[in-house]
């Protein structure tokens, strides 16, 4: 049950939830020690999709073999799980009223500052040299004015940092100076327990299992629905978001915004921003704002089914194929970590992947802006480009006036997450029922 309260615990974001995992994991139950911890994050630091949640399955396996990791993983995510899943229905039933929607108000403001920190404390890690900054510029461009999509714009930075290994595109810093002897020294708390080695044997078998759980509600949906469904979709659409994601949940959350909200329409700019202060309410990984997403998209495409029915099977089948491949990742490539780490080119293309993933966040934030702040905006073609611009005179002057508080409350004067989301909820209440 020690998962299951940690993921109950986990407020405030992936770093956050490391610094938890950290206390209870390394400092108060020593079950494995620090050069270990760090070693695991590092390598959970390559993957795609939400590092927090593969570093507790990462540690479950070294404690417990696959029985462990999948213990700590799941259990990891359990509780948030639940809790979006109640507040998607509470949302999907009554965010007409006027009371929820004064809330979401503010809540929309205070969404808006996460992000802007977001992307200044990203920007200040990975962008320290010219080429980074060009990777961080040339990505926002390519999102911003010529919707490229999301996929496509990190393969091609981390093909990039690939190719020129030597450059000068920095190599990713780490969280922490885990070498190699240090990670070594860690194996005495495992006893004569011998590492598993990277076979072939082991390593398609990982595939096959894990595959086939992650391709199993395919052809379920398939075999009850036919091929042409909502349901496929959601499958489809988070699937693929789970192999591409890199740099967390923000990053994720640009890619859903393009496609979920502009190309599959599944839910609204400002919708897309309530689910978000949902999730960062909640325990457990940010990422867990896609099961609101794939709520309201079964929700509002039923197919005959009771809407709430639906909803759940859309965010339960939303949360499997997001998290499923987590664990194909680590129980694949942990016996593989220190070939990994070794690894210059890689470490350089996560880096370039790193750079870019700055400019990711920052278009986030500039459509997060536009939507929160403008009740008009219009697209606008220069040549090949197409820039979304507001309408000036739409400017709501209660919403710049919050989301500048929030900003100013959260990078300057340092308050924590969770309450600025209730004091900007509380403020929401009070300018929408006083005007």
């Amino acid at each position: 049950m020690v998962w299951a309260r940690i993921g109950l615990l986990s407020f405030g974001g992936p770093a956050a939830q490391i610094a938890l995992m950290h206390s209870e994991i390394v400092e108060r139950r020593r079950w494995i020690c620090e050069p270990r911890f760090l070693h695991a994050l590092n390598y959970c630091m390559l993957l795609p999709g939400p590092e927090a949640q593969q570093l507790a399955t990462y540690v479950g396996w070294l404690l417990h073999g696959w029985r462990g990791g999948l213990a700590a993983g799941v259990l990891f995510v359990a509780p948030g799980f639940v809790v979006i899943l109640t507040l998607a229905a509470l949302y999907a039933l009554y965010q007409q009223t006027a009371w929820a929607a004064a809330i979401f108000f503010g809540l929309k403001a205070a969404v808006l500052a996460i992000v802007i920190q977001a992307v200044w404390r990203l920007g200040k890690r990975a962008v320290k040299t010219k080429a980074s900054l060009c990777m961080a510029a040339s990505a926002f461009v390519a999102l911003f004015a010529f919707d490229a999509p999301f996929p496509l714009v990190v393969l091609l930075a981390g093909a990039l940092g690939f190719v020129f290994a030597r450059s000068a595109v920095p190599a990713p810093h780490s969280a922490g100076g885990a070498t190699h002897d240090d990670a070594m020294q860690g194996d005495a708390l495992f006893g004569d327990r011998a590492p598993i080695a990277p076979t072939w044997r082991r390593a398609f078998g990982v595939l096959a299992i894990w595959g086939a759980l992650w391709l199993a509600p395919f052809a379920l949906i398939g075999a009850l629905a036919g091929w042409d469904n909502v349901f496929l979709s959601i499958a489809a659409f988070f699937s693929k978001m789970a192999v591409v994601t890199f740099g967390g949940a923000y990053a994720a959350l640009a890619y859903v915004a393009q496609q979920a909200v502009e190309v599959h329409q599944w839910l609204a700019p400002d919708e897309m921003l309530d689910g978000l202060a949902l999730a960062e309410t909640t325990p457990g990984p940010l990422i867990l704002v896609l099961t609101f997403v794939g709520f309201l998209a079964a929700f509002r495409n039923p197919l005959g089914l009771d809407p709430l029915l639906a909803g759940v099977l859309g965010a339960t089948l939303t949360t499997w194929v997001t998290f499923v491949p987590c664990f194909l990742w680590i129980f694949l490539g942990a016996p593989s970590i220190e070939r990994l780490r070794a690894n210059k080119p890689l470490a350089a293309a996560l880096a370039a992947i790193t750079a870019a993933v700055v400019g990711v966040i920052f278009n986030l934030a500039v459509w997060f802006a536009i939507h929160v702040l403008f009740a008009e905006v219009a697209v606008v073609q220069f040549g090949m480009a197409s820039v979304p611009l507001p309408r000036l005179a739409s400017l709501d002057v209660a919403a710049l006036g919050l989301a500048l508080f929030a900003v100013l409350a959260l990078m300057r004067f340092k308050i924590g997450i969770p309450f600025l989301l209730c004091l900007c909820a509380g403020c929401g209440v009070g300018l929408r029922f006083a005007f």
